[in-house]
């Protein structure tokens, strides 16, 4: 298994992946550490989940350098990964305890109620596109709440997880609460076999999804699937363009568009079209692209070549059908230019398909109906963003669009006080909050005559 740095392709270091022997022994510690961890009170799990937090905003510098180098995410944004990373430490810290509470029911019974148990080791399978944050938005509802992780990563950032693995246990948690399993995708049912491991989690593709989710079905286990999305930003004409245009670069270009709920379709009102996209033109033009080391550079590299690739086959087979290059449209091994396409029509594959970097689908529609049927008009429904200054229209719109979240005059993006999770293709289940706490908890009722 090899890191590569994608923006000059040199080997940062090679891993040996695990034996499905070696695989099976880590899988034993964590049901062994689940059996005390289960046990300990939420103060305690509290207390090293701050000291992590402590030790992320120490070390944030070193392992945002650890990001980009592996993935390509310009180091700014990957510093303030780490930093994201440290808030949800502290906020399940403080929260868990109240929210895990036994829930008083009254029945004929003396006694009745509901209590929250941790189902044991769950199976946590991540991708490279935010390799701290989307583990750490796991590993913290989870281990407050009882559970212990065991993390498949994505190869590419195989330093990544050992690095997480290796600052969880400089805070002190017990060896086995969270363990990194350098295994390829081909393990991934055996381990999911594996009677120990009670429930999977995934953020990734749509196949991957399914895929997790069939073998997990085979042995009735509890999945979340944090799938794709192909997030439409709809403005309206009575929207703020200036305060739009901003929202709306920085929703489909950082991480150098490399995000599931990045706003991918641009869906806005034919009157104010050529007014909004000059002013997007303009943002581009200002921002610099290259070495995503440099701390001024804000559109790097994708995390390999052949996502470059990819998102050029789907831009060509686009202009092919009648789009149009209104800005960028170059590739040049993992760099592709930030791109604007107008002319985009639901049958292209940018309107179609969720394009993973920075390209922007431009569609223009001429009534809110036309704009709600458009966004609809999806086999994803993870997120949706609405710019207008019309509360009547907020209201009527919020109902009618097929979306696990609606922003409005703001960019979709996760939060730990709030749920996230999508409909349709984009998965099920949900992340972060109050939610998060219950996914993987038996629910278990009891009843005192």
């Amino acid at each position: 298994m090899q890191s590569t740095n994608p923006y000059n392709l040199v080997l940062i270091k090679e891993y040996q992946e695990l034996s499905s022997e070696a695989i099976n022994q880590k899988i034993d510690i964590a049901e062994i550490t689940f059996q005390k961890w289960k046990k300990t009170s939420f103060a305690e799990r509290a207390k090293l989940m701050n000291t992590l937090a402590d030790l992320l905003e120490k070390d944030k510098e070193n392992l945002g350098n650890l990001i980009t180098l592996e993935m390509g995410k310009p180091i700014t944004q990957s510093i303030a990964e780490v930093e994201k990373c440290a808030w949800v430490c502290r906020h399940y810290a403080q929260h868990t305890e109240e929210k895990l509470q036994d829930k008083i029911i009254k029945t004929e019974a003396s006694k009745s109620f509901v209590k929250y148990e941790p189902l044991g080791v769950i199976l946590a399978i991540m991708p490279w596109n935010y390799p701290f944050w989307q583990y750490f938005r796991f590993f913290a509802p989870n281990i407050m709440a009882g559970n212990v992780g065991v993390l498949k990563h994505a190869s590419n950032v195989c330093g990544s997880a050992l690095a997480i693995e290796e600052i969880i246990l400089k805070a002190g948690f017990p060896v086995g609460v969270s363990q990194t399993l350098l295994a390829s995708s081909s393990k991934i049912e055996k381990i999911i076999a594996n009677k120990i491991v009670k429930a999977a989690t995934l953020t990734g593709s749509f196949g991957a999804g399914s895929a997790v989710a069939a073998h997990c079905g085979k042995y009735i286990k509890k999945t979340v699937l944090e799938l794709g999305g192909n997030n439409a930003l709809i403005v309206f004409d009575d929207a703020d363009l200036d305060q739009a245009a901003e929202t709306i670069y920085t929703a489909r270009f950082q991480n150098t568009g490399q995000s599931c709920i990045a706003g991918k379709r641009l869906l806005v009102q034919e009157s104010v079209s050529d007014k909004l996209l000059e002013k997007l033109v303009t943002i581009i033009k200002t921002k610099k692209c290259g070495n995503p080391l440099d701390k001024e550079t804000e559109i790097g590299v994708l995390a390999e070549e052949k996502f470059a690739l990819e998102l050029k086959m789907q831009m060509d087979n686009s202009i092919e059908k009648g789009a149009k290059i209104l800005i960028g449209g170059k590739q040049e091994k993992a760099f592709f230019e930030p791109t604007i396409l107008t002319n985009v029509k639901p049958n292209m594959e940018v309107f179609k398909e969720e394009t993973f970097g920075p390209l922007l689908a431009v569609t223009t529609f001429k009534t809110e109906n036309e704009a709600i049927k458009l966004s609809n008009d999806s086999e994803f429904g993870l997120g949706v963003s609405i710019f207008t200054n019309d509360e009547a229209r907020i209201k009527r719109m919020i109902p009618l669009l097929n979306e696990g979240a609606v922003f409005v005059n703001e960019l979709v993006k996760s939060d730990p006080r709030l749920p996230f999770g999508g409909i349709k293709n984009s998965g099920y289940g949900r992340e972060l909050s109050d939610d998060a706490l219950f996914e993987f908890m038996n629910v278990k009722t009891v009843f005192i005559k």
